[in-house]
């Protein structure tokens, strides 16, 4: 019985850390040279704005949804034209979800941590590539 004490007080606490570390990023939505932002409509026409991590692969332009929450991957699916902000320069473009060996080439190219995927908690990983407009 203890033992499956230890265990439950274990994942309550892993748990509790992703859940801290999944609200720092929302909240702060970091951003440097290596991320950008792209703005998603819901389907009340509300602009969204978040901060996401640029990859690219074969001179093509991605972003990957790496954590649990994914409003914005969800408002991309449901309406695939969106606007980014680059590097200071803004445009619009065309949201593709990405599958196949299209994934898993983006995938390999631009692998997370193990620290990373530890703290998000493994979530599954999608990619979508921008297609300027």
């Amino acid at each position: 019985m203890k033992a499956v004490k230890i265990v439950a007080i274990a994942v309550v606490a892993y748990v509790g850390i992703i859940v801290a570390f999944e609200s720092l990023i929302g909240y702060f939505q970091p951003a440097d040279g290596s991320t950008l932002i792209i703005t998603t409509i819901d389907g009340d026409g509300v602009p969204y704005d978040r901060v996401v991590s640029r990859l690219e692969s074969n001179g093509q332009l991605y972003v990957a949804t790496n954590h649990w929450i994914r409003a914005w991957y969800n408002r991309v699916l449901e309406k695939p034209d969106v606007h980014l902000t680059l590097d200071g320069e803004e445009g619009d473009y065309r949201a593709v979800p990405v599958t196949g060996a299209e994934h898993d080439r983006v995938a390999s190219e631009n692998g997370l941590g193990v620290v990373l995927r530890i703290l998000t908690g493994f979530p599954p990983r999608y990619f979508v590539r921008l297609d300027p407009r």
